[in-house]
């Protein structure tokens, strides 16, 4: 890696630093937040639900914006956005607010997020093949997952032992200002390398446009179309198996206002995002394909969903979340780079923010499904029904890896760096 594409790696690491220990804040303590406002467990995580349908709702326009006006401005945008959308919830809060007003301002939260997906990622491809960098994209990737778990670990522990020791309010104020923060960060370092945006003068019709060029290289292709397909089933219930966690793992515990126990799911994830970025390109390693690695992870992280619903001892079940972190961080980085070596650049923002927006309709059904389920049954059969809807995206996944696409087998045996810095 040269000097050039070390310095696009340095800006890229910081702004997943900064944006993630913003967002982290409230991670570990967000489903409790929700809850002490008055909301029922269906409530809750329709919230949540209401959160993704603004990111489903919202991400090709803001695609647009990026692959339209540039990344750094869609990246602009997404930190004032994100503030004020936060802050809001703030007030929802103070006043106990009726379920619709969390409905709306979660519309608004999910915009804020679309300006960020794909935004960044788009941003760091394109400008390290600009500065010369051809080595493979798991290595950057993992970089950027360790430095964000770092992040997570210290906002979503600070967050817990902050709300515990303040109110549950007072996390949702750090992640304002340290947005507000980044706004400044990023508007000094970030600058789009390597791809020139395509003003237009009329936004439906590059709205349109785009979103035709995404459907080209994205459902159109099929091992890309599959990935997709299969992103709606891990997605969704990887995105409630996170905030189901924290009241889970605070009834096994036995104290309802342990709050900062609650934030130790996160962290624990956290330090599982740390270490799984460092093993995913000795992971990459073990197999000749990417697709064989997303599929035995799926299935692995299906079977422990499946233990913990049937798990009623705390620490076991602190055990099966850090594997199932684990395996899931290991992973992702190489579903990372299996899509980015099958899209153009021109459109990269565009067709990863549909990417995004497929996980994030799976989020839009499975969360108030399996909320619904936690109010019925209890969280342990809610993580159990979990597990068997992930099962469902590995048909795709298989149906991608017999396209025998030629990044399926790229960078089957990386040498990677064991540290942050570049080799």
């Amino acid at each position: 890696m040269n000097a050039a594409a070390r310095k696009i790696q340095r800006i890229y690491l910081t702004l997943t630093l900064g944006n993630t220990l913003a967002a982290s804040f409230i991670w570990g303590v967000n489903t409790l937040f929700l809850l002490d406002a008055g909301l029922s467990n269906f409530e809750a995580f329709a919230a949540n639900a209401f959160f993704t349908v603004g990111m489903v709702l919202f991400e090709v326009p803001t695609g647009v914006v990026a692959d339209g006006w540039g990344r750094r401005a869609s990246f602009l945008l997404g930190t004032v956005t994100l503030a004020v959308s936060t802050y809001f919830y703030y007030v929802l809060w103070q006043l106990h607010a009726p379920f619709w007003a969390w409905a709306v301002v979660s519309v608004l939260l999910g915009l804020g997020f679309t300006f960020f997906s794909g935004a960044v990622e788009a941003w760091l491809v394109d400008a390290l093949r600009f500065s010369g960098y051809d080595g493979g994209l798991e290595a950057v990737f993992g970089r950027g997952l360790m430095v964000s778990g770092v992040a997570m670990f210290i906002g979503s522990s600070a967050g817990g032992v902050i709300a515990q020791a303040t109110n549950l309010g007072v996390p949702f104020l750090l992640r304002v200002g340290v947005l507000l923060a980044m706004f400044g960060v990023a508007f000094g370092l970030m600058r789009d390398v390597g791809f020139t945006p395509e003003r237009s003068t009329h936004p439906l019709r590059a709205t349109r446009a785009v979103l035709t060029a995404s459907i080209e290289g994205g459902l159109k292709n099929p091992p890309v179309r599959y990935v997709m397909l299969a992103a709606p089933f891990s997605a969704g219930v990887g995105i409630y198996v996170f905030y189901a966690l924290q009241p889970y793992l605070l009834e096994l515990f036995g104290d309802p206002h342990a709050y900062s126990v609650a934030g130790l799911a996160a962290a624990i994830v956290a330090v599982a995002q740390v270490i799984g970025g460092w093993l995913a390109p000795y992971a990459r390693g073990l197999f000749r394909k990417r697709t064989s690695l997303l599929i035995v992870s799926g299935i692995l992280g299906a079977v422990i969903l499946f233990a913990l619903g049937f798990t009623n001892v705390f620490w076991l079940a602190l055990v099966l979340l850090t594997v199932w972190a684990l395996i899931g961080s290991a992973a992702a980085p190489v579903r990372q780079a299996y899509i980015n070596d099958m899209i153009p650049s021109k459109q990269r923002a565009t067709v990863l923010s549909f990417d995004s927006l497929m996980g994030s309709s799976g989020g839009v059904v499975v969360q108030p499904l399996l909320g619904r389920g936690a109010d019925l049954y209890g969280y342990p059969a809610s993580l159990a029904i979990g597990g068997v809807i992930e099962m469902l995206a590995i048909p795709f996944l298989l149906a991608s890896r017999r396209q025998a696409a030629v990044a399926d087998e790229a960078n089957a045996s990386p040498k990677p760096s064991t540290g942050l810095t570049s080799p």
